[in-house]
């Protein structure tokens, strides 16, 4: 490069750094080619992936119901979990075998619009649901990153939960088992299931015609029970609420459901009731589709009005919030249409300025869903958690801190996917009865049925 003077001639200098130039670039379109392969799985060729099965493994009562898992297992290996909304029949997932079979599983949103008709407000999503959250997972090791991530990221490294707690007939126990999920738990957001059927023995303080049947009192829905509750049964009802707000304080969130099957008149006064008792809210007070009834209630009671764990889609949800007919949401992951869904839901209720809860009361499967969701959703609040009673809930999964809820939170794992395997042996020890450890389903392999929704 050098002449006989000693300086560097400009042929050899521009020659020079041409090749240095080539060099670096041939380096960089090497780099470029390379970084996809490094962070997708090496044993997995994307555009060749197909699902080849799918299998179940249903749990005893990780919670208040039975439980199912589902699998969905690829030709490369790769495979999926998914939980079914808890107490929901597993044939909601099975039946969808056979429209799934062969499909590529990272086409996520075309399979989901392919299957969605097959779901329905309540447990009958849950089929829908688990396919989807076990599509999120497979996508997530393939591409190797966790599922919030492909959401658009995280507004949060950890969950708030907040916990149901066992009721008790009197007052003072029912207090001490709130302190106790606050000071022994740690939990910072607290639930009390409170209804009429904690005063109904007492007289005069519920008024309904005798006679009703447990399917009247149940499954008709609220206004049509022509059940009411009176001044006495609110007097004895603020009892509860009061030894339980001296017990753990007016600082944390305390929540409220189950009230009963009661008439617009009776939730309203309930409401003014326990306005001094500052509560979060007042959950599903009559159903979520008497969308003026609930508005009615909403603009009357002083207690925030939440409703939304039986919906399906987030059209239900979102005609809510343009009406402001609750005061809060709370999606159940397993019902309203799964991870993608849900993360829309809390955009669209976001631009309405409603909050969002996340109802949940399954395996740590299905919870790990909501997690990745509630970390990518920016109105998010807490999410619920029904197995703080359950000793081996947190040992029916592994690959994530131990123990999963710490101190009222769940950490957002950032392992690919959901971020979870599961623990075999744990899952056995609970299998419901006469179920079997994902066996085979070759008799979903075929179901068919015309499926269009128009000619």
């Amino acid at each position: 490069m050098s002449n006989r003077n000693g300086k560097v001639s400009r042929r050899s200098l521009f020659g020079g750094a041409a090749v240095g130039g080539a060099l670096l670039a041939a380096d960089a379109a090497a780099a470029q080619q390379e970084t996809p392969i490094r962070n997708v799985n090496t044993h997995s060729s994307p555009s060749t992936l197909k699902i080849t099965d799918l299998r179940i493994a249903t749990i005893v009562k990780p919670g208040p119901s039975p439980c199912t898992i589902l699998r969905l297992d690829t030709n490369q290996g790769v495979y999926g979990l998914g939980e079914v909304r808890d107490g929901a029949s597993s044939t909601y997932a099975l039946f969808l075998k056979s429209r799934l079979l062969n499909e590529n599983p990272l086409r996520i949103t075309y399979l989901f619009q392919k299957i969605k008709q097959f779901g329905f407000h309540g447990r009958q999503a849950g089929g829908v649901v688990a396919v989807e959250e076990a599509l999120w997972d497979i996508t997530g090791k393939v591409y190797g990153v966790p599922i919030y991530q492909m959401l658009g990221g995280k507004f949060r490294d950890r969950i708030r939960i907040y916990a149901d707690t066992p009721e008790s007939q009197d007052p003072k126990v029912f207090a001490q088992r709130l302190k106790a999920r606050k000071e022994e738990m740690g939990i910072t957001w607290l639930k009390m299931d409170l209804g009429i059927n904690m005063i109904e023995k007492i007289p005069d303080t519920v008024t309904r015609p005798s006679g009703l049947s447990r399917w009247e009192q149940r499954a008709l829905p609220h206004p049509f029970v022509a059940t009411e509750v009176t001044d006495k049964g609110i007097d004895k009802l603020c009892e509860y609420v009061a030894a339980v707000r001296e017990a753990v304080g007016m600082e944390i969130p305390l929540s409220m459901d189950h009230l009963g099957h009661l008439g617009v008149n009776s939730i309203i006064r309930l409401g003014k009731a326990y306005e001094k008792y500052n509560l979060s809210w007042m959950e599903d007070v009559i159903p979520w589709q008497y969308t003026e009834l609930l508005q009615r209630i909403t603009q009357e009671s002083p207690t925030p009005i939440l409703t939304g764990e039986d919906i399906y889609l987030k059209e239900g949800f979102i005609n809510l919030c343009q009406k402001h007919a609750v005061s809060k949401i709370h999606p159940d992951i397993s019902t309203s249409g799964g991870i993608l869904e849900t993360h829309k839901i809390g955009e669209a209720a976001m631009e309405y300025g409603v909050p969002m809860a996340m109802h949940y009361a399954g395996t740590p499967v299905g919870a790990m869903a909501a997690v990745h969701c509630a970390a990518a959703t920016e109105n998010f609040l807490a999410c619920e958690n029904h197995s703080l009673d359950v000793p081996w809930w947190q040992d029916l999964v592994e690959g994530i801190d131990k123990p999963i809820i710490n101190h009222g939170y769940i950490t957002v794992p950032d392992k690919p996917g959901l971020g979870i395997t599961l623990n075999e042996d744990v899952v056995r020890r609970h299998l419901a009865p006469g179920t079997g450890y994902f066996e085979p389903t070759p008799q979903w392999d075929h179901e068919r049925s015309g499926d269009w929704l128009w000619s």
